[in-house]
């Protein structure tokens, strides 16, 4: 009988007599957490993690889950370098950035396939194309809907269409707030920030009449057909929980439950939301979920709508997700 063989006998043998004597032999339990902080922006993509603070979701895993708001890019990549937070909802092409970057993220899923509204002031204006020739506000800087926006404007003129002004504002507030004094006529807004105009304008006396055009999505399937889906935002984990593969795993089977819950009963959803974001009236919080493509996709299963977008901000835009793509790595299953 050969080395191999003989261990094999033997181990045979330690596990009969283990099970003979009444030994257990189970799976080493998870690594428990006394606490599990998931973070995000004021977005619909946060809105399933405060579900899943709410609700207690990751008991296996954890004592405790507290969801966190940040407002700026700056401000999560601050609390990803001081470990202040575990998973945090984000643009699709920040945690690519952070990772070209040095900063070792994973991105777990999508869920955010459509967020982006086209509001007017003129019931005529209902697409991007209608655009041509006009002003557009839009408060985004060097972020995703910035590059999308951009590129999607590009392409329109590259068919010859008219070029579209752009005026850039501080925040969505800003934008807000010209729409409802009359100074601007038309907006790109992200939800929940569109719905809280359409509302505010229903319930500001005065207040011009407003209208929701076609989503940015819209437009982009008609002018990118060959990418039809547009993976826009999803979750990532911090570095010091990215290789935990297991939790990660429970992290995206509770964040898509979640998700479902939120498309499922939107009021209810709703009404947690105002938890974290009391300043948000409840009927715009509703019709921002009713609004927005929410379904969780492992981020292995949209790699290739990933990489699709990755090469055309590669080539247009590298700066957005730090000059190349990710590696397979990046993707978390």
């Amino acid at each position: 009988m050969n080395d191999s063989a003989m261990r094999r006998r033997l181990c045979a043998a330690a596990l009969g007599m283990a099970l003979a004597s009444g030994v257990s032999i189970a799976r080493a339990a998870p690594r428990r957490h006394a606490v599990l902080t998931l973070a995000g922006p004021g977005a619909v993509v946060s809105y399933p993690l405060m579900h899943m603070a709410a609700t207690g979701a990751l008991a296996e895993h954890a004592d405790r889950l507290r969801f966190r708001l940040w407002q700026t890019p700056d401000q999560l990549r601050t609390l990803l370098v001081n470990g202040e937070l575990d998973f945090s909802a984000a643009p699709c092409t920040l945690p690519a950035l952070l990772y070209n970057r040095g900063m070792p993220v994973r991105l777990l899923n999508i869920s955010v396939w459509g967020i982006l509204w086209l509001v007017s002031r003129d019931p005529a204006v209902q697409t991007f194309e209608d655009l041509a020739g006009r002003e557009l506000v839009a408060p985004f800087q060097r972020d995703l809907p910035a590059v999308l926006l951009d590129t999607l404007l590009a392409a329109q003129s590259a068919r010859g269409l008219a070029p579209v002004a752009l005026r850039r504002t501080r925040d969505g507030q800003d934008a807000i707030a010209l729409m409802l004094n009359g100074q601007a006529d038309q907006a790109l807004l992200v939800e929940p920030m569109a719905s809280l105009l359409l509302w505010r304008a229903g319930q500001t006396e005065g207040a011009p009449a407003l209208f929701r055009g076609q989503s940015l999505e819209q437009a982009w399937r008609a002018a990118f057909p060959a990418q039809p889906s547009l993976p826009q935002a999803g979750v990532m984990a911090a570095p010091r929980v990215a290789e935990d593969a297991e939790l990660c795993r429970a992290v995206n089977r509770a964040y898509a439950a979640s998700a479902r819950w939120c498309v499922e009963h939107p009021a209810e959803c709703a009404a947690l939301v105002r938890d974290h974001l009391p300043h948000l009236p409840q009927p715009a919080i509703e019709t921002a979920i009713r609004g927005t493509r929410l379904e969780s996709r492992s981020a292995e299963a949209a790699r290739p709508e990933l990489e699709a977008l990755y090469r055309l901000l590669a080539d247009r835009y590298p700066q957005a997700i730090g000059g190349s793509l990710p590696p397979a790595g990046f993707y978390a299953p």
